[in-house]
């Protein structure tokens, strides 16, 4: 599938900004086997004094804003055209939990996506005895990793309600949990998070999803902003799987990838610091266009 994506993202600012810097990951990179990125473009206004781009450890686009001069506002418009065409496996090649941890063990790479680096705690997703139970009730007897992590997301699409008001960007998944609400980034955190419980290496996609409702149904959400699910590692021949929990579904080619990583943390749009005062304005705007081939 052939898309058209344009991402913008808009601050007003209260007060003139006397300077900031940040760091972007809005570029979808190409992914062999799952995306090729044909073109792109990341403009910026006000023009910067400083730009570098660069990729990161887990192969993220990321570009390095610097300003020393004030301004009232900032834009940043990302356009790219991004061919998406994911090798899907016909049959479930992953192992169970014990045979998982066997080929995990076995794993010798520290490379960018070795599972070593998916199964550790992390600020954003510390161990919650609650979210561990939970995990527990998908996991029986000889069922393969991947069913688990199809359970699991399953599970999480049914039990939560997606609720924008609910959580913030900053929410912990001890308080999502409890709540059983939120948004993807909630949804995805949790996922994560039983899965490492249960020895499964789990990772955070974000990225944007392209839908197209049943006639009198509501749109998938997470349509008109960017969209975040999980990666999980099933072992040697399976690899890394994508299931998206707060659309109860398999990434598919439907979903485009921006950025990996453990946690939001590692794939966080935009960041950085500001000298400025009071409160500032912010807009996001998605377009993803299917675009005929021929």
């Amino acid at each position: 599938m052939l898309y058209d994506i344009r991402l913008s993202l808009r601050y007003d600012y209260g007060y003139p900004v006397a300077g900031g810097r940040h760091l972007l990951r809005v570029t979808p990179p190409t992914l062999p086997g799952i995306q090729t990125v044909t073109a792109n473009s990341l403009s910026v206004s006000p023009e910067p004094g400083e730009r570098r781009d660069a990729t990161d450890f887990f192969g993220n686009a990321s570009t390095a804003l610097g300003f020393n001069k004030p301004h009232d506002d900032l834009e940043l418009v990302m356009r790219a055209r991004v061919k998406v065409e994911r090798k899907t496996a016909a049959f479930d090649m992953s192992p169970d939990i014990e045979g998982l941890a066997g080929e995990v063990a076995a794993v010798r790479s520290l490379g960018a996506h070795s599972p070593h680096h998916f199964r550790s705690q992390t600020e954003r997703l510390p161990h919650v005895p609650d979210i561990a139970a939970y995990a527990q009730a998908s996991r029986s007897p000889g069922r393969s990793v991947r069913a688990i992590i199809e359970d699991l997301g399953r599970r999480i699409y049914s039990d939560f309600a997606y609720d924008p008001d609910a959580t913030r960007v900053d929410t912990p998944i001890t308080e999502a949990f409890a709540l059983k609400r939120g948004v993807c980034q909630d949804f995805a955190h949790i996922m994560i998070a039983a899965c490492h419980t249960l020895g499964i290496p789990a990772g955070y996609v974000s990225g944007f999803i392209r839908t197209i409702p049943p006639e009198g149904q509501e749109r998938l959400e997470g349509a008109d902003a960017m969209h975040a699910w999980v990666r999980a590692w099933c072992g040697r021949e399976a690899g890394w799987v994508e299931f998206d929990p707060t659309n109860d579904m398999a990434a598919s080619d439907d979903h485009i990838i921006v950025a990996t990583g453990r946690d939001y943390r590692d794939v966080s749009p935009i960041i950085g610091v500001l000298q400025a005062g009071g409160r500032h304005k912010t807009d996001q705007s998605v377009d993803v266009k299917p675009v005929t081939e021929g």
